[in-house]
């Protein structure tokens, strides 16, 4: 090849390369992961970001107009503060004094420190974003306002989370304890913002299946209008009326979270 060719030759291939390196420098200079959604100029304004199929983020949306936000929860604690013991119940509530009573109402038997301890023995790292304590405490104020038996509430709860396992659907970040919304299929069902706006929920969605009353709180259940709606004038009264209505098909449903409950009886705290 003489010099003339050698010349053109090289001038051909400088040409060719530049051009070919082109498109890579326009573009962002890899190949997108199929499961990566590429970010445009547009997504960029807008703020939004790479979203992947792998880990789907936690949706804090909201319930109620509560949301997992700090700001919001405080202003929720201060515009909603509960009110004094000696103003809960100030409807009659019979008082429950036999382990053979099935009533969903009623007052407790066991004591918090039984609960605590039960809880502790079947899973000594429960994955709550409180103490055993507080989280007993809760029900024993949400539930004790209402009506409720805290001590049977808080063995429903135990049930529904595999002692604070979880591993179904639902997953600790949401402080759902029974399964709020959820349907199987992954769908996560309820968020609510700390603990005890979730313990509230649960025992107010309890009070939707047994009694016409509101709540005495603000509302947090969002389904409580949905099972009033349904039931109308009925009511359930017993925990053995749970079943197949809040599990299905759960033909044993409330007999288990009783069993549970005399479980913790016997717990020596």
């Amino acid at each position: 090849m003489n010099s003339v060719r050698l010349k053109k030759f090289m001038a051909a291939f400088v040409i060719g390369a530049f051009a070919v390196s082109l498109p890579m420098s326009a573009s962002e200079g890899r190949i997108h992961d199929p499961k990566v959604k590429a970010i445009s100029s547009s997504d960029l304004r807008h703020g939004t970001q790479a979203e992947t199929n792998t880990i789907p983020k936690t949706d804090y949306s909201k319930y109620n107009g509560y949301l997992r936000d700090t700001q919001i929860e405080s202003n929720y604690r201060e515009t909603y503060s509960p009110p004094p013991m000696s103003d809960v119940n100030s409807f009659p509530v019979q008082q429950t004094v036999s382990v053979a009573d099935t009533s969903i109402f009623g007052t407790p038997i066991a004591t918090q420190a039984q609960c605590v301890e039960y809880l502790l023995r079947n899973n000594p790292y429960p994955r709550i974003s409180v103490s055993p304590q507080e989280i007993v405490a809760y029900y024993y104020e949400e539930a004790g306002r209402e009506g409720i038996r805290p001590d049977v509430a808080f063995a429903q709860a135990l049930k529904e989370t595999g002692f604070f396992r979880y591993g179904g659907d639902v997953v600790p970040e949401q402080n759902n304890f029974c399964g709020l919304g959820t349907t199987g299929g992954g769908v996560r069902g309820g968020y609510f913002p700390t603990a005890q706006i979730g313990v509230r929920a649960h025992i107010q969605h309890l009070l939707a299946y047994t009694s016409t009353r509101r709540p005495t709180m603000p509302l947090v259940d969002p389904r409580y209008d949905i099972v009033r709606n349904a039931y109308g004038s009925r009511t359930l009264s017993s925990w053995a009326d749970l079943n197949g209505k809040w599990a299905v098909p759960g033909h044993y449903y409330g007999q288990e979270i009783l069993s549970m409950f005399r479980a913790i009886l016997n717990i020596r705290a």
